[in-house]
C-alpha cells in the first residue's frame, strides 16, 4: 500500500472566489507547499497548462502533480461530447503521470455563486438520474481505457452533495467510476465521512482531507448562507483543527493506495497558508499513523 500526502493550491489562491489570494504568486504557493513537507500538489488556475512548462515549474520545488479538477456538463451533453471537451485536461494529467482525474458535475451548480444560498442548489429529477448515471459511467470507462480513473467529487452546491446522493451515484454506475471522498464536504452536507469510507472503500480512489469548524457550519446552515460565504467565514480548516475524526476515516479505508490531499480553502488573509499547511500535514500524518497507514 502506497500512500502519499499532497495539498491543493486553494489555500493560497481560491479558484471559485479569485479575490482570495489574488496577489499570491504561484512560486510562493509551490515553495511553501514543499516547505510544509508535501510530495505533490493539485492543479489551480495559476498553473501553466502545457506539460513541459508545468513539469518544469513543479520540478523547481520538488513536487509532482497529484491531479486536477474538471467541471463536467453531462446533464447537457453526452459522454462523447464531454470526452472531447475534457481531452486537453486529460492529456495534461496523463503527461504528468497522474492516475486520477477529479470530476464534478457543475452545469447547473451554485457553489461558485456567492449570491445564491445553498438551499437553492440543484437537485436531479427522477428523469435526469438514469441518463446522468449512464453518461458518467460511459465517460469513466473511456478514461479508464487510457489509464486514468475518474474520481467523482461530491461537492456542496452541486447535484451530488448529500450522503444519499453519493450512495445513488455509486450504485447507479459501474466499477469504472471511482469516488473522491471529501471529508469536509461530506460533513457539511450532513453525511458521515467515516460511514462513507467504510461503505465505499472499494470505490474510493482519492481523498480530500479538510476539517470543519462546527460553529461556523451551524451558522451557515441556520442562516442559509451561500457556499462561498461559508468559506470566507471559515467553515473549512485543515485536519486536526475541527470536528472530523481523521484517524477513524482513514481506518475505514483498509488497503487504500493513493493520495491524501489537504484541501482546506480559507481566506489567506485570515489563515496564513504556510502555517495551516504545516499544521494540517503534521496532524494528518499523525492520524494516518494511528490508522496504521505507512506514508
Amino acid at each position: 500500500m502506497v500512500v502519499r500526502l499532497g495539498t491543493n493550491p486553494i489555500a493560497w489562491s481560491n479558484d471559485d472566489l479569485r479575490e482570495l489570494g489574488v496577489a499570491t504568486p504561484l512560486e510562493t504557493c509551490l515553495a511553501e507547499a514543499h516547505q510544509a513537507g508535501f510530495a505533490g500538489i493539485e492543479l489551480g488556475h495559476k498553473f501553466p497548462r502545457t506539460a513541459p512548462e508545468l513539469r518544469a515549474v513543479l520540478a523547481r520545488h520538488s513536487l509532482v502533480l497529484v491531479s486536477g479538477w474538471y467541471s463536467s456538463s453531462l446533464l447537457t451533453r453526452d459522454a462523447a461530447a464531454e470526452m472531447f471537451a475534457m481531452r486537453p485536461h486529460l492529456d495534461l494529467l496523463k503527461a504528468l503521470g497522474c492516475t486520477v482525474l477529479i470530476l464534478a458535475e457543475t452545469s447547473n451548480a451554485v457553489h461558485a455563486c456567492r449570491s445564491v444560498p445553498l438551499s437553492q442548489r440543484p437537485v436531479l429529477t427522477r428523469a435526469e438520474l438514469p441518463r446522468f448515471g449512464e453518461r458518467l459511467a460511459e465517460l469513466a470507462e473511456m478514461t479508464a481505457a487510457e489509464g486514468i480513473s475518474i474520481a467523482y467529487h461530491h461537492h456542496m452546491g452541486t447535484v451530488i452533495q448529500s450522503g444519499d446522493e453519493i450512495d445513488w451515484l455509486l450504485t447507479s454506475t459501474g466499477p469504472a467510476l471511482k469516488l473522491l471522498l471529501d471529508t469536509g464536504h461530506a460533513t457539511f452536507s450532513g453525511a458521515d465521512p467515516v460511514a462513507l469510507a467504510r461503505r465505499w472503500c472499494a470505490r474510493i480512489a482519492h481523498v480530500h482531507c479538510k476539517d470543519v469548524r462546527r460553529d461556523t457550519m451551524e451558522r451557515a446552515r441556520c442562516g442559509d448562507w451561500s457556499f462561498l460565504d461559508a468559506v470566507v467565514a471559515g467553515v473549512f480548516t485543515v485536519p486536526g483543527d475541527g470536528m472530523v475524526d481523521f484517524a477513524a476515516v482513514l481506518s475505514g479505508l483498509p488497503g487504500y493506495s493513493g493520495w491524501l490531499v489537504i484541501e482546506a480553502e480559507q481566506d489567506p488573509e485570515k489563515a496564513n497558508p504556510l502555517h495551516y499547511a504545516t499544521l494540517g500535514r503534521e496532524n494528518l500524518a499523525r492520524a494516518a499513523r494511528e490508522a496504521g497507514i505507512v506514508l
